[in-house]
């Protein structure tokens, strides 16, 4: 497993050696801009987010006491992310990861430092009560990509920047797929054809969607333990990778630098 300071160093290599490349090969994106797209989907998140935030109130409460005594002090994860047009937002969520650090300081890997309570939480989707806030705010929108680490900006390619064309949602199912997306590049373009296929009925589909992945506890159970990997950057062929599935190349490349 790469460190901190190795998968930075790899992000940086596969992006200044990759990124030009496979933005000349990237597609150009069309967001679909008609009247439920501009209005109708705004008037539709604030209605549903102000109901579910007034029936969870209860239910956030006990989140917050039991996050309390789970992990302590600050109950509340805050963290920038990009929005639509890249501006950031600030994200709220409980917190269900303490923060155990190495000996260099770095923060442990994410599957070390969650607790039986935050999975817990992650799996039944309980941590994303709080979103509902940001989409009542305007932050974001019921569906939608979902937003990403702030860190990654600098390495999508222009056509991945896209997905920033709308507002950033609690999940953008993959509609092809049972709602899953197979490693981040699947889930980019998947992002990107909603970008292109925005509609009411898309958004049904998609909501039904998530309401099915919700309850699919195992597969959530799975995501909640493994995680997704760090988003690197793209090989030669303009593939994203993460850093559960770096080219051996690149591999490699890392351990001759770092002397291993």
């Amino acid at each position: 497993m790469l460190s901190v300071k190795e998968k930075s160093i790899l992000a940086e290599y596969v992006k200044e050696n990759n990124l030009p490349r496979t933005n000349a090969l990237s597609e150009k994106v069309y967001l679909k801009e008609d009247i439920y797209s501009k209005y109708i989907k705004r008037i539709l998140d604030i209605v549903i987010s102000l109901f579910v935030l007034i029936v969870t109130f209860p239910i956030n409460i006990c989140i917050g006491i039991c996050t309390f005594f789970d992990v302590g002090r600050p109950v509340f994860f805050l963290q920038k992310r990009p929005g639509k047009d890249g501006k950031c937002f600030t994200m709220v969520k409980f917190r269900n990861m303490t923060n155990e650090k190495d000996a260099d300081g770095n923060l442990l890997p994410f599957n070390q430092r969650i607790t039986n309570v935050g999975a817990f939480m992650r799996m039944t989707s309980l941590d994303e009560l709080l979103n509902f806030w940001s989409i009542l705010k305007g932050d974001m929108s019921i569906i939608g990509p979902r937003p990403l680490a702030e860190i990654y900006w600098s390495r999508y390619s222009e056509r991945h920047k896209a997905r920033h064309l709308v507002r950033p949602g609690l999940e953008c199912p993959n509609l092809f797929h049972g709602g899953h997306n197979n490693g981040w590049h699947e889930q980019f373009e998947n992002d990107i054809w909603y970008v292109e296929h925005i509609s009411f009925l898309t958004d049904c589909r998609m909501l039904l969607c998530l309401i099915k992945m919700v309850f699919d506890t195992k597969t959530r159970r799975q995501h909640a333990v493994k995680g997704v990997g760090d988003f690197m950057g793209y090989d030669e062929n303009g593939h994203a990778f993460s850093a559960n599935d770096i080219p051996q190349k690149y591999l490699d490349m890392i351990y001759k630098k770092g002397g291993r």
